[in-house]
């Protein structure tokens, strides 16, 4: 007897699947290892894994739109004569010109003005269309010392020492050749068009004890008047939050994988740091056992999409929000209108794998002068904004629903977790249960 059985369908491997195919077939052809920006693509436990508790009976919600609802926020009160006080809790994160073009600094910094938020130079020193336009402006200061010198220093409004990335924590960046130039070159003291890494690590200090050294120099520097926030990797939170503390920092910036990058290793990128998520519970614990909480405010990036992400943040502790990538694309970077050109780059709109190269289609990340002319500062800025005050209104609705007439009200327990592995990085019950996992042992 003959049976005629139909054909299996072939199954792919899971742990090989076709993008680890292709990425050994590249190896394997050119002998590096692969460069790419933005930051982690795997799927990761986020934001989305936790859900709010809206009143009900046993909580009085506030009337959308007609009762107040407080965003503001005061950063560096701390040590610094002069705070920034912002009027929302979500400010521009470092981007380096060089990274960017100068039209997209400039963007950056007209919408962070309109919103009443700041915004933050990034390596490679301070332009002057970005301070022109940039109410309150960060100067980072980073291992490389590319572009630093003391009279940016005291023209910023504060100064965030940086101490690792959450796309990178432990390691440099890169910028290459191709973006590198004349005047990138001159600001960095870099010789054009030749690939530059940034140093993984100060030159003049090497722990926590040189740290509060460093400290005290740059606030003799500007007079004790700014401000100085340090940012670390998401790599070890609750160890790193405290000893900036205890260094005298006046505000700490924690940045999960999640936050990206101009350039460097994929294997960085994807297996170095912990997830946002995971950060901020043992960040927040660091503050709280020193009695700092509050006192010293903590600012929490990578992967800030929207008005929730930036609502859970605030419930978990934190004083702020940084965003980076959405900021990129509300100015009108990946747009899918440029998807021909994206696709001749080898790449699509959405998939952030060229910011590096210096041919980005939309004008933003690349110092070619013709693709530059694409971005127009005032309308990107614009649009930034617009961005900005969605996300506001949008935290804004969730915190009045929870009864709030401030973000910072929101707390842990307007919230609860979809995944046990979300209830136990934040530290809220999972859905329909009052269990959090590790939590008494359990």
């Amino acid at each position: 007897m003959t049976y005629n059985n139909p054909p299996t369908t072939p199954r792919k491997s899971a742990t090989f699947d076709d993008y680890t195919l292709s990425e050994i077939r590249r190896a394997a052809a050119t002998g590096i290892y692969d460069i790419r920006g933005a930051g982690a693509k795997r799927k990761l436990p986020h934001f989305d894994d936790l859900l709010f508790l809206g009143a009900s009976i046993s909580r009085y919600p506030l009337e959308g739109y007609r009762e107040r609802c407080d965003t503001s926020v005061v950063l560096g009160s701390r040590y610094a004569k002069k705070p920034i006080e912002l009027k929302i809790p979500i400010t521009v994160a470092g981007m380096s010109f060089g990274s960017l073009s100068g039209p997209a600094k400039e963007a950056l910094g007209r919408g962070a003005t309109l919103s009443g938020t700041s915004t933050t130079t990034g390596d490679g020193g301070m332009t002057e269309e970005e301070r022109g336009h940039s109410k309150q402006l960060v100067y980072q200061y980073l291992p490389s010392r590319y572009g630093m010198n003391p009279r940016d220093l005291r023209r910023a409004d504060a100064i965030e020492v940086v101490v690792g990335q959450g796309a990178k924590p432990g390691g440099g960046g890169m910028l290459l050749g191709q973006k590198i130039s004349d005047r990138v070159a001159e600001m960095r003291t870099l010789p054009k068009g030749i690939d530059q890494r940034s140093a993984s690590r100060h030159p003049d200090w090497t722990g926590p004890d040189d740290l509060e050294i460093k400290i005290l120099e740059l606030r003799e520097i500007t007079d004790w008047e700014k401000p100085i926030y340090v940012k670390v990797g998401g790599a070890r939170p609750y160890y790193d939050t405290a000893l900036a503390v205890k260094a005298g920092a006046d505000v700490v910036v924690v940045d999960g994988m999640q936050g990206g990058t101009a350039a460097t290793q994929e294997v960085f990128i994807e297996n170095v740091g912990q997830p946002t998520l995971a950060c901020i519970r043992p960040a927040v614990q660091a503050l709280q056992d020193l009695g700092m909480h509050r006192k010293v405010q903590l600012i929490v990036s990578g992967g800030i999409r929207n008005g929730a992400d930036v609502a859970k943040a605030l419930a978990l502790g934190v004083d702020a929000v940084s965003i980076g990538t959405a900021a990129l694309v509300a100015l009108g970077d990946n747009d899918p209108r440029w998807e021909a050109e994206y696709n001749a780059l080898g790449t699509t709109a959405g998939a952030y794998d060229d910011w590096h190269e210096g041919r980005d289609p939309a004008g933003i990340t690349t110092q070619d002068p013709e693709l530059m002319k694409r971005v127009d500062p005032v309308a990107a800025g614009r649009r930034l904004a617009n961005y900005l005050k969605v996300m506001t209104l949008e935290a804004q609705t969730i915190a009045r629903a929870c009864g709030k007439n401030s973000l910072h009200n929101l707390e842990p327990e307007d919230l609860v977790a979809l995944t046990i592995e979300a209830a136990a990085m934040a530290g809220v019950p999972l859905a329909g249960t009052n269990w959090i996992p590790g939590k008494n042992g359990f």
